[in-house]
C-alpha cells in the first residue's frame, strides 16, 4: 500500500495515540497523525512513533484537522486517503479491507458501518439512528452509519469532497457531497469498540450537526443561484 495514506486526527489523546500508531504501523507505513491544538503530550508521543505529525497551534475541530492530514497527503503523491480516530475505537487491521474494496468494487469511497448495538450506548445508539434518518431525507443517501469515522476514499474523491465544517458535521457533509457528485461508494461493517461510555454522538450533538447540515446546504445552494 505504497500510495495509501492513513491521517488520524488528535485531540488531548496522550493516552491512545501511541497504541493507535503502533497498531496502524502493522497495515501502512504512511501515517499522519494532526495534533489538533491539544494541551498534553499527545504531539510528543506521536513523535516517539516515528510517523509524519502535524499540529495546530489552536484547537480547530476536526473537521479541519482531517483537511489538514487529507492536504499534506495530497502534496505526498497519496492515491488512497484512509481516515481512523486516535481513541482506538477503529481496528487498524482492517485497513486493507478498505483500500481492497476501493480496488474490487471500483468505487470512490468506502464508509466503515457499526452494529448499533452492542457495545454502543444507549444514546449513543439513539443519536446515530436519529442522524442517519434525517441525513437520508435531507440528503438522498440512505447508509447505516453516517457518524462513522473510519472510511477511505481515493485522492480524486477527495478533491470532490472537500468539506468546509469544522468539527464533527464534516463526517455527515461528506455523505452530502458524495450523493451531490454522484460517487460510488460501498459500506463495510467494522466492529463497535467503546473504551469510552462519554464519547459518541449524542442527540444532543445530532441536533448541532443537523443544524450545520441544513446551514451548509442552504449555503451551497446561494452560491450555486450566483
Amino acid at each position: 500500500m505504497k500510495n495509501t495514506y492513513v491521517i488520524i486526527p488528535a485531540y488531548n489523546e496522550e493516552k491512545n495515540i501511541s497504541k493507535a500508531v503502533r497498531n496502524t504501523k502493522k497495515y501502512s507505513q504512511n501515517i499522519i497523525v494532526v495534533d489538533d491544538g491539544s494541551q498534553d503530550r499527545t504531539k510528543e508521543f506521536a513523535i516517539q512513533n516515528n510517523v509524519i505529525v502535524l499540529r495546530h497551534e489552536k484547537n480547530a475541530g476536526k473537521g479541519v484537522a482531517l483537511k489538514t492530514g487529507c492536504e499534506f497527503a495530497l502534496k505526498k503523491g497519496a492515491q488512497i486517503l484512509v481516515l481512523i480516530d486516535a481513541d482506538n475505537q477503529h481496528d487498524p487491521s482492517l485497513i486493507p479491507k478498505f483500500v481492497d474494496t476501493i480496488r474490487n468494487k471500483k468505487v470512490n469511497i468506502v464508509f466503515g458501518t457499526r452494529k448499533l448495538g452492542g457495545q454502543m450506548p444507549v444514546v449513543y445508539r439513539f443519536g446515530n439512528w436519529f442522524l442517519n434518518k434525517i441525513i437520508a431525507i435531507l440528503c438522498g443517501i440512505n447508509l447505516r452509519d453516517t457518524q462513522c469515522g473510519f472510511r477511505a476514499f481515493t485522492s480524486q474523491a477527495y478533491k470532490k469532497i472537500r468539506w468546509q465544517s469544522k468539527r464533527y458535521a464534516a463526517e455527515s457533509e461528506v455523505v452530502a457531497l458524495v450523493r451531490k457528485h454522484k460517487l460510488r461508494y460501498a459500506e463495510l461493517e467494522i466492529p463497535t469498540i467503546y473504551h469510552d461510555k462519554f464519547k459518541g454522538t449524542t442527540p444532543l450533538d445530532g441536533i448541532r450537526i443537523l443544524f450545520s447540515i441544513v446551514k451548509w446546504k442552504i449555503f451551497r445552494r446561494r452560491k450555486t443561484k450566483r
